[in-house]
């Protein structure tokens, strides 16, 4: 017994020392600018450790290895939900939760339905890619994750086309509301709360929507709260689209034999917690403190994800999962704008 415990502290260590490296290098000034976080950066640790010196770790590691990409993984998910409160949702009305709404049951939707059908993807990676895109990038990916049990190497695949498509959406977006030149009005014609509710409606990652209006010079505070708000009013929303898409599965399980209904408890913890912070009865720094140390188990399950991730699989989806990611990328510039335009002008 001494024997196992001591298994599952020495990987949860060795899996802490990836996420210190990668917390200390997201904290350097040029990857902030990028907009990297520490859970890309851990995920990129590990992927790097799989490819490089897997082979001669002792096995004594995996334990706490697998230990934090499943358990810490869940928990760190339900502590996610002090980031939010029920009241920053309100703030931006109906208009910026029916953006959200839309965008991400839509995205949802196009993104399983091309990678499956268009690309031939395995149901695993084309919902992760889906859910990254349409939520809140890695950590969505992360938390749809445990409800279809996927295999690190798609959840990886999955995390990188975030990572891609939601750096280009930080160097896109500022062009598209300013324009080339200087002074000019841009190629969107939105004003600067439209354009937050368009940034947060439509950018994977929260760093890449925070990014986006801080690029933008002589920035309205409008622009960048109403960002925020409704990219996490999407965050918000992944805890039904878990519970549905453990619905859906179960209800599409060809098995013979009865398929048990697998609930994600893990989101509705997520809500709960979300409803507890919404009380406002913990001190604000007490939250940060709380937040600063989520993301640091968010960042232990990702470089944990990458350190099961071999390059050689991606060989089969690599491409499809680029596919898949590129058109989720048009429907959300495009399609993120045509929505915004169209619930704003109507509210």
């Amino acid at each position: 017994m001494f024997g196992y415990k001591k298994e599952f502290i020495y990987g949860i260590i060795f899996t802490a020392f990836f996420a210190i490296a990668a917390t200390l290098i997201a904290n350097i000034n040029l990857i902030k600018s990028l907009g990297f976080s520490p859970l890309v950066i851990g995920i990129v640790l590990g992927m790097i450790y799989a490819n490089l010196a897997h082979h001669k770790a002792p096995t004594i590691l995996q334990g706490g290895i697998t230990f934090s990409a499943k358990k810490i993984l869940r928990f760190a998910i339900v502590l996610y939900g002090f980031r939010l409160t029920f009241q920053d949702v309100a703030e931006v009305g109906l208009e910026g939760f029916l953006v959200s709404l839309i965008m991400l049951s839509s995205t949802m939707l196009i993104g399983s339905f091309v990678g499956m059908k268009l690309f031939k993807l395995d149901k695993d990676t084309s919902i992760l890619t889906a859910s990254g895109a349409s939520v809140c990038g890695a950590a969505a990916v992360l938390a749809t994750e445990p409800v279809l049990k996927a295999k690190e190497d798609k959840v990886a695949i999955a995390v990188s086309m975030v990572v891609l498509f939601g750096t280009i959406s930080m160097f896109l977006y500022p062009v598209l509301y300013e324009g080339f030149i200087k002074d000019a009005t841009g190629f969107l014609h939105m004003n600067p709360s439209q354009f937050g509710i368009y940034v947060g409606g439509s950018i994977h990652e929260v760093a890449q929507v925070v990014a986006v209006p801080a690029s933008i010079p002589n920035t309205p505070e409008v622009m960048a709260h109403n960002a925020v708000i409704v990219k996490m009013t999407r965050v918000l929303l992944i805890a039904p689209m878990l519970i549905i898409l453990g619905l859906i599965l179960a209800q599409s399980s060809k098995e013979e034999t009865k398929t048990k209904l697998t609930i994600p408890w893990f989101a509705i913890y997520f809500l709960l917690v979300v409803g507890f912070n919404s009380l406002n009865l913990l001190p604000k720094e007490i939250v940060e403190y709380i937040n600063i140390f989520d993301t640091f188990l968010l960042t232990m399950a990702m470089s944990a994800l990458g350190m099961g991730t071999i390059f050689k699989n991606f060989k089969s989806s690599g491409a499809g999962a680029f596919g898949t990611a590129l058109i989720m990328f048009i429907w959300l510039v495009v399609g993120g704008f045509i929505v915004t335009k169209t619930i704003t002008s109507i509210f």
